[in-house]
């Protein structure tokens, strides 16, 4: 018997511990997708913890980055801090939260990409998979923009793309994909900068 409720005691620390974990691993953009899913099935508690757990996880971000676009996302973090106790209450509108959640994504690439440059050619070299997964980012929220800006936009994202997969090369092919991509990934921070 002790040694049952032993291994049923540990079983339960395993799930506790894996559950918070998971909790930690969970990215801000994740958090926050997973704040605008609950909010389409209606589930408002849930929406709130998860946007809660996502505003936490942001302005974290924010305040130990080195991106230009730094003070953008602690406002936007602030509104969607406002929004919270509207979900909880169930107020809060699929509709709003996902443009919010959209013009934050944006913003998270951006800083990011932002943050790599401000390296220069040693921030961008060996990150081609970061800096493509921080380019999807600004293209999955884009649609927010309006039309001009979103057309503009899409043609730095293409070029910008193309670019980076040659950063992880060595050598002069390397350099030659960090002096390509440094420009249309700066035109792209800008962008989301003023659009937003």
């Amino acid at each position: 018997m002790k040694n049952y409720m032993l291994s049923l005691t540990a079983a339960f620390c395993l799930l506790f511990l894996t559950h918070v974990s998971f909790a930690q691993d969970m990215s801000v953009e994740g958090l926050l997708d997973q704040a605008v899913a609950l909010s389409e099935k209606g589930d408002g508690a849930g929406t709130a913890e998860a946007l809660t757990k996502g505003t936490a996880a942001l302005e974290s971000e924010a305040k130990g980055s080195t991106g230009t676009l730094k003070d953008k996302l602690l406002s936007k973090a602030g509104d969607l801090k406002s929004l919270i106790p509207l979900a909880s209450g169930g107020k809060l509108q699929s509709g709003i939260l996902g443009k919010a959640v959209s013009a934050v994504k944006m913003l998270i690439g951006a800083n990011r990409i932002s943050s790599l440059l401000g390296k220069g050619e040693s921030g961008l070299l060996g990150n081609a998979s970061s800096l493509t997964s921080n380019l999807g980012l600004i293209k999955a929220g884009s649609s927010i923009l309006g039309s001009d800006s979103q057309s503009k936009l899409g043609g730095l994202l293409g070029e910008a793309t193309k670019a980076v997969g040659g950063l992880d090369k060595k050598g002069m092919a390397g350099k030659l994909a960090a002096t390509a991509s440094s420009k249309s990934l700066g035109s792209i921070v800008s962008l989301v900068g003023s659009a937003i």
